[in-house]
């Protein structure tokens, strides 16, 4: 039996992993911070070392995926980003070693944003240049994770753009398609000049259980198609799935200056070490979240 902790279960993409794992024979605990735990589940407060050690030394996993982050770019608290993200990953791992248990493979999850404004097709050669606190706080955890390469074996994925049915219509598909699938006669938006490397959660999902499962390790690898879509693409994706069309504004609130104008990742790296996970196509996914 595979014994897998996941920090971050109740998220967007903690959902999926939990069930992608089920599947396939793992025994699942998760982790909740703040809520009363479910079955099969822990309380974890990422930030408190002692609760990192408590719930490592209970489970004793095989495998981690570390998902807990607070990823939304536009947060409120810059503070929070760096506290969360970058100490409560290093208390995680500090843990392992305090309890002494050495997992077979632990997922640390990072994030495209760090590439910044970088041009052309990005794979992990690229220096990162983050251009928001988000991006500066995967960064920061990045390069601490780094010096337990020779002590635990980690992979770090930087996972571009990715949607589905359940994510949050804070982020930029799923509003979309909720005001698409609302019949909504107008919709908000910031940057229209974009182009971003867009996945599904359900490939994501499969992605990352082939990286537990393969020997990679010490290494930073990109998750991402390799195709990039413009914000007009998606839009008239969405049209088409809805059958609604509506009108588009430009709202200068939502207008980041900093805005990265394209992001569209190598997956070169990824398919040499998981060449067996074949990706849904956008254009399925975003019929997938219009129509169920």
């Amino acid at each position: 039996m595979h014994h897998a902790l996941i920090t971050g279960a109740r998220g967007f993409t903690g959902a999926y992993i939990v069930d992608e794992l089920a599947r396939a024979g793992y025994q699942v605990v998760g982790t909740c911070a703040g809520e009363t735990p479910q079955d099969g589940e822990r309380q974890l407060d990422i930030t408190s070392l002692a609760d990192c050690r408590k719930v490592i030394d209970e489970v004793r996993p095989r495998f981690i995926v570390h998902l807990a982050a607070i990823s939304f770019v536009a947060h409120d608290v810059p503070l929070d980003m760096y506290h969360v993200n970058v100490i409560g990953t290093l208390n995680l791992l500090q843990a392992c070693a305090d309890v002494g248990h050495r997992p077979d493979k632990i997922l640390i999850t990072s994030s495209a944003n760090v590439y910044g404004n970088a041009d052309g097709v990005i794979d992990e050669g690229v220096t990162p240049m983050p251009v928001n606190h988000y991006a500066a706080s995967k960064l920061a955890m990045e390069c601490l994770v780094r010096t337990w390469f020779d002590r635990l074996p980690i992979v770090i994925v930087r996972p571009f753009n990715y949607t589905g049915r359940g994510q949050s219509a804070r982020f930029l598909i799923p509003k979309i398609v909720t005001h698409f699938v609302d019949r909504r006669p107008v919709i908000e938006l910031g940057n229209l000049d974009v182009a971003r490397d867009f996945s599904d959660v359900r490939t994501v999902a499969r992605l990352y259980r082939a990286l537990l499962e393969s020997s990679a390790a010490s290494e930073i690898v990109n998750v991402c198609s390799g195709t990039p879509h413009t914000l007009q693409e998606v839009l008239q994706m969405v049209r088409e799935a809805s059958r609604h069309d509506l009108e588009v504004r430009v709202n200068p609130a939502f207008v980041r200056e900093n805005e990265v104008k394209i992001l569209v990742g190598s997956p070169k790296k990824l398919q040499m070490i998981v060449p067996d996970v074949h990706p849904v196509d956008i254009r399925s996914t975003i019929d997938w979240m219009v129509n169920g």
